[in-house]
């Protein structure tokens, strides 16, 4: 089975539903999953460099208040997940694009029998969310890749170079084609498009339809 999983590496719904998905997964022990990472830019218009977290957040959701209610929330739907944000860590808001261009080299890079680009993600969304460091950074992207397995130095020359840019634009412009305007969204064998991060018991579910529908619908390219 395919799964394309379309996120953004500041979304902390995406991280959820990335450790949701591992569960349902593991509801399904017999199910071979390929993940694809799919990149979805929340953020089009930051600045490579990022800005300071705090304007970033009034300027978008507009009131202290809402933003403590917002982070609450992910807080509690995290804790079933091991996953303990760390909103007060964060200090920049990063630009994506640089995590984004790292996942897709890593999955030119990683082996048939690694799954560092899995490994790599979760590291990325650790960094950003449980230790508030800038993922928009070379050298903390640097550090993370050698984390998942990968050459650092290898990561660091590609990040600094002009290379996949434009690759992550058009994987996001073709995303946003298709009807995708929010994440996480799973794409099951390219039939079926499951959006939010959902329980891992409904994920379990769609998984059963999707195994037994013929491929075709959605598709992510």
């Amino acid at each position: 089975m395919k799964i394309d999983v379309v996120f953004d590496t500041v979304c902390p719904w995406c991280f959820i539903g990335k450790r949701r998905l591992a569960r349902a997964l593991s509801l399904r022990p017999g199910t071979r999953a390929e993940l694809r990472w799919r990149p979805f830019l929340l953020n089009p218009d930051m600045p490579l460099e990022g800005m300071d977290r705090a304007y970033y957040l009034e300027r978008k959701f507009g009131s202290s208040y809402r933003v403590q209610r917002i982070q609450a929330a992910a807080q509690l739907a995290g804790e079933p997940d091991g996953i303990d944000f760390a909103f007060e860590r964060i200090a920049h808001m990063p630009s994506s694009m640089q995590s984004h261009r790292l996942i897709a080299w890593a999955a030119a890079q990683c082996p048939p029998d690694h799954d560092c680009v899995s490994a790599l993600v979760d590291a990325l969304y650790r960094a950003f969310f449980q230790q508030g460091e800038d993922i928009g950074d070379i050298a903390v992207l640097r550090r993370l890749a050698e984390e998942a397995g990968l050459s650092g130095r290898a990561a660091a020359a590609y990040l600094e170079s002009d290379a996949g840019f434009a690759a992550v634009e058009s994987d996001n412009s073709r995303l946003h084609r298709l009807g995708v305007s929010g994440v996480p969204c799973f794409i099951l064998n390219g039939t079926y498009a499951v959006s939010g991060a959902q329980e891992p018991d409904m994920l379990a579910r769609m998984i059963d339809i999707a195994r037994e529908s013929d491929p075709g619908g959605v598709s992510a390219g």
